[in-house]
């Protein structure tokens, strides 16, 4: 998540150019490793970026998988990386201990709602269940105006095609509502889904579809 993906303006000035940055990115992903080299990749490269930006990283505070893998490149690059896990977690031992901070929640409704509130926009790369129950969550809230803040998906080789998919069905069939399905930002690259979250304008639509568009 980046703390609001609205660009704040931070105390660095350049001559008379005043310099935009976003504050905080949340990422959403897998704890355990993945199959496939690109989206290890893929997570590394996140990382270096997001240190790059001077933009802090919130995550799930593992130090395995491509949560390891995310955390620890965006530390290398200069990033400040905050962690929230569970205690749970924590006692099986795979919470990240290099971190700039690592904040233990009793559960996980508290967890995902700490790093909800930290966070101004929300990445998520190639995961399972958890991964996507987390970003369906919040951007449910984006849609319903709960809070304000862009959700991408991170299309790392096509893994999220299939979901994608299922988007364009759901809007068919108006189960969705084209506005609803766009605001959701979906990149392959790094670089360009960091751009596109910073650009990222809030969506103000009626959720709910009255008779005349139901299908028969």
């Amino acid at each position: 998540m980046f703390r609001r993906l609205v660009r704040r303006r931070s105390v660095l000035v350049k001559g008379a150019e005043i310099v935009f940055r976003p504050r905080l990115c949340l990422c959403f992903l897998r704890l355990e490793s993945g199959s496939r080299r690109r989206v290890r990749r893929c997570g590394e490269l996140l990382g270096r970026e997001l240190g790059r930006r001077g933009i802090r990283l919130v995550y799930g505070g593992g130090r395995v998988g491509l949560m390891g893998v995310l955390a620890d490149s965006a530390l290398r690059a200069g990033a400040e990386v905050h962690g929230v896990i569970t205690t749970a977690l924590r006692d099986k031992e795979v919470a990240h201990l290099g971190l700039t901070s690592l904040r233990v929640v009793a559960t996980m409704h508290e967890r995902k709602a700490a790093m909800a509130a930290d966070a101004d926009a929300f990445v998520m790369l190639p995961g399972g269940f958890g991964t996507l129950d987390e970003f369906f969550e919040v951007l449910t809230w984006t849609q319903l105006g709960i809070h304000t803040k862009p959700c991408g998906v991170l299309n790392v080789a096509g893994f999220f095609d299939p979901l994608l998919e299922m988007f364009e069905v759901a809007t068919r069939q108006r189960f969705i509502r084209a506005e609803h399905r766009d605001m959701v930002v979906v990149e392959s690259d790094v670089s360009s889904m960091i751009e596109r979250l910073a650009d990222w304008v809030t969506v103000t639509v009626v959720k709910w579809l009255d008779s005349g568009e139901m299908l028969p």
